[in-house]
């Protein structure tokens, strides 16, 4: 395979809100640049990005995948992201690894509640964006209602560079408004010039003097240019399109279907003519001071390396996907992991089609491949040579929100669990695995429904283990509202040593957020310092298991400040058992409480149906903070308790026909109200009552 230096390479993520057509148009895309044979889907109901046992039956991508494609002698590396919210941690990694964003919006719906993410997403980044207007051959796809949300939701520098020619099933091409040219396309794609049509002479003389404006609006010596001659030479609107679209001044829109193949070449033009390379933007890191620089892709030197996603796969084992930052990276070589400061030896580089690996023997700077089997290397690691001074920051991934408890259809498949759910949470860091310290089950936390589902079928699908959902679970948390101070004393006399543990501590509310913090304020000795440890040891084991409900104690600080201990008695047990009786001590005068999740919700509707779901949402507890009105759609923006939200999907879809749909996220945490709270503690206590029951019966 072909290498390529960092000045012919383009990476894209390609973005935007779930089943707006992001694969359809990769697909597309790597057929008019020769990278596959056929469009869409193949035999098996997979495509190039989408080829997950997951995403082939539920027809939707659940992860980011690579592929690429040669256009113009450049190389064009496409990141395909998922686009539910479940799994928006996909997508924010792939931008973070991109050159560009290639913003996906469907010509029927127009801005839906991901696209406004992704895009505030690229915007932090500070991202060029291009915006592909998709599914334009759909029964009431517009490119003015289209343009109109995305001026309004996401920026009004997004100015279309094409205009389409025909309108929903009639849709058969393009007209380039940069080179003042037409092309329409086949049943196949291929792509035929052609002249523009009479009937679109005017319009398109408008959409062109409109680009033209807006391109000299971005540059000051091209807008003294256009005052001075009333337009722009076709250098200068070329130049200037090139670099205010890198500058992130304005956002091209180009006009596409997928399913159609129709506006692929142009869309692959843009991409090449308008994306910078790797070469010409650095990538972002920091230097050994924490100072923001950004690394030239430059082949010279050692290879700086990021891993920015992980694949667990049950045959290959772990594959690793790169980022080259810098350097060549070259197959059969070792590379030092700088983050866990360890030593790795690299097999065979991979180039990534979707599923189809190529081994290639170098990747360049700026390049995107993969390696398989690396023994200690995850997602966010650096690799880089041991004395380089860079660094970079990790992708951030949200914890997760909901949790389920599991248990394993087949006795003795516990081990086998745990073993794949590791693996899992190694390709998906947002899923969470853990076993409950007062029920001891088994809980599977994810960002949502769909995400623990998904989970649960890779699971059978992948490792062949197959779990049992019970019903989800709050993470609720307790904690104080009083200060107070306590006393707990551990004293045990048998024969030869006994044990004597002696504390006194001060607790004390901390703000929403803080979780826990101790402090040692013991003055003169009264108990010595080796023994101060044990004592945060024991206040620790005691808040996790809470105190009204189970549910671990929060936001507060414990101070210990004074005790005694024996010379021949104490030890550390003695004073962990002093350390988690001072705890039950204070929070008997503490008065604790049970605070509950809150999460911000956006819910996407049909407008006949908002006023009932306002009152639904009011009647789950929730605050509304606010509506907006999308030409017939309706987005509803509130902060509900998470407890009211389990049941929310199957409600929404019942209530709108499936029409709606919604988004939430996780916002803070704040007390629940004293009504609720004995239900809460009453539940509890029954869980905890029947499995003592089943633990005594087996």
């Amino acid at each position: 395979m072909k290498v390529y230096e960092a000045a012919a390479i383009r990476n894209v993520a390609v973005v935007g809100h779930g089943g707006c057509g992001k694969t359809q148009l990769v697909s597309a895309a790597l057929l008019a640049a020769g990278a596959v044979n056929r469009l869409g889907l193949v035999d098996d109901g997979s495509t190039v990005t989408d080829f997950d046992d997951e995403e082939v039956a539920r027809k939707h991508s659940l992860a980011s995948s690579l592929a690429y494609g040669e256009w113009q002698k450049t190389k064009i590396n496409f990141i395909d992201t998922p686009g539910f919210a479940n799994f928006f941690s996909d997508a924010r990694a792939a931008l973070r690894v991109a050159e560009a964003a290639l913003v996906v919006v469907d010509a029927v719906h127009g801005v839906e509640v991901q696209t406004e993410k992704v895009w505030a997403e690229a915007a932090s980044l500070g991202l060029p964006r291009i915006v592909a207007l998709s599914r334009l051959d759909r029964e009431r796809a517009s490119l003015d209602r289209a343009l109109e949300t995305l001026h309004r939701d996401c920026a009004r520098e997004i100015v279309p560079i094409q205009l389409p020619i025909g309108e929903e099933r009639g849709f058969t091409g393009v007209v380039d408004l940069v080179s003042m040219t037409a092309s329409t396309f086949g049943a196949d794609g291929r792509i035929t010039a052609s002249e523009i049509p009479a009937a679109m002479a005017d319009r398109v003389a408008q959409a062109r003097t409109a680009l033209i404006e807006m391109v000299a609006e971005a540059d000051e010596q091209l807008m003294d240019a256009f005052f001075a001659n009333g337009t722009l030479t076709q250098e200068q609107l070329t130049s200037g399109l090139r670099a205010a679209t890198a500058a992130g001044k304005l956002f091209p829109l180009v006009c596409v279907s997928g399913l159609k193949a129709i506006g692929a070449q142009p869309l692959l033009d843009a991409i090449v003519t308008l994306v910078p390379s790797p070469a010409e933007r650095g990538f972002a890191a920091a230097d050994a001071e924490g100072n923001a620089v950004s690394v030239p892709a430059s082949d010279a030197g050692s290879p700086t390396v990021f891993v920015w996603k992980t694949i667990a796969d049950p045959f290959a084992g772990r594959i690793t996907m790169l980022r080259i930052v810098s350097g060549t990276l070259k197959s059969d070589t070792a590379i030092h992991n700088h983050t866990r400061d360890t030593s790795e030896r690299l097999g065979h580089l991979l180039a990534l089609q979707g599923k189809t690996q190529t081994h290639v023997p170098e990747l360049r700077a700026g390049d995107l491949g993969a390696v398989a089997k690396l023994k200690d290397t995850h997602t966010n690691d650096l690799l880089a040579d041991a004395s380089t001074k860079i660094r970079v920051a990790p992708i951030s991934f949200p914890e997760p929100l909901i949790a389920y408890a599991i248990e394993p259809k087949s006795r003795g498949d516990e081990d086998k669990i745990s073993t794949s759910m590791h693996r899992l949470q190694e390709e998906d860091p947002t899923i969470g695995y853990t076993r409950d310290p007062q029920t001891h089950e088994l809980l599977l936390s994810g960002q949502g429904q769909l995400h623990i589902e998904v989970t649960v079928a890779k699971l059978k699908r992948r490792f062949g283990v197959e779990v049992l959902l019970k019903p989800p679970r709050v993470p609720y948390r307790e904690t104080i509202t009083a200060a107070t101070e306590a006393h707990g004393r551990h004293k045990k006399q048998t024969g030869g040593h006994g044990q004597f543990g002696d504390c006194k501590i001060r607790v004390e509310p901390l703000p929403r957020g803080s979780d826990f913090a101790f402090e040692n304020d013991i003055f003169g000795g009264a108990i010595p310092r080796q023994f101060v440890p044990a004592i945060e040891k024991g206040i620790q084991d005691a808040r996790m298991r809470g105190f009204l409900a189970g549910y671990p104690m929060v936001d507060f600080k414990a101070t210990v400040f004074d005790g005694s201990f024996h010379a021949v008695d104490s030890n550390e047990l003695s004073f962990k058992m002093a350390g988690s009786l001072a705890f039950k001590d204070a929070m008997t005068r503490a008065r604790p409480t049970i605070l509950e999740p809150v999460m911000k919700v956006e819910v996407y509707a049909p407008s006949d149906f908002a006023g009932d779901l306002m009152g639904d949402l009011n009647g789950r507890r929730g605050r509304i903070a606010g509506m907006d009105t999308r030409g017939v759609m309706t987005v509803i923006r509130a902060q509900v308790p998470m407890a009211e939200m389990l049941s929310y999907e199957q409600h929404l879809t019942s209530a709108t026909g499936g029409r709606g749909s919604y988004h939430m996220e996780y916002s803070h945490y704040e007390e629940v109200p004293h009504s609720a709270q004995a239900k809460i503690i009453a539940a509890s206590k029954a869980a905890r009552a029947g499995h003592t029951e089943l633990e005594e019966a087996s």
